[in-house]
């Protein structure tokens, strides 16, 4: 789950089906006690319905939790401080090994956290931009990129337009279909 909508879809379904939790948040579904098998099966059925999948390998949910963490980070602004990079940050935060999260990362995911992270550096610019509150350098600044340019450079390559186009045309993608 990587966005609210998500969370309300399975806190919804999790009611309608019964199966008392306590909490959902961004990849997680917190329980009071064990639950059955017969709610463990429901469950599973209840996520893959609505395109999800319960992670129970240690690494799926390192993995999880890392995109949880640059999501938050990046659209929320929350918990990096600006002068860390995403490799300490989330080898601070996961408690593993930034070399062993960059391999499980790209195994599961089919691309590098750093692609990851420039891919939801460009959907906040796009946001941004569509808010037409702030110019492409306090963009640029806000998303601790070095200049605009570089920003303009990696806007490009991931979308295929300029940032100036976009605010003359923009859509954005739904943060659970990056």
């Amino acid at each position: 789950m990587v966005c609210n909508r998500c969370v309300k879809v399975i806190k919804d379904e999790l009611k309608k089906n019964n199966i008392d939790f306590i909490d959902v948040n961004l990849g997680t579904i917190q329980f009071q006690q064990e639950i059955s098998e017969e709610d463990t099966r429901k469950l599973k059925s209840i996520l893959i319905k609505e395109g999800f999948e319960l992670l129970e390998t240690r690494d799926a949910k390192i993995v999880s939790q890392a995109k949880f963490l640059i999501i938050d980070a990046i659209h929320h602004q929350r918990k990096k401080p600006s002068t860390q990079n995403f490799s300490e940050f989330l080898s601070i935060n996961l408690k593993v090994d930034y070399s062993h999260l960059s391999k499980v990362f790209s195994e599961i995911e089919g691309k590098t956290i750093e692609h990851f992270t420039i891919e939801q550096k460009v959907e906040r610019a796009k946001e941004l931009l569509l808010y037409n509150e702030l110019t492409l350098s306090q963009i640029s600044y806000e998303l601790n990129y070095s200049s605009p340019q570089h920003l303009s450079r990696q806007f490009k390559k991931v979308t295929g337009i300029t940032p100036t186009q976009f605010k003359n045309t923009g859509k954005r993608k739904k943060l659970d279909t990056i």
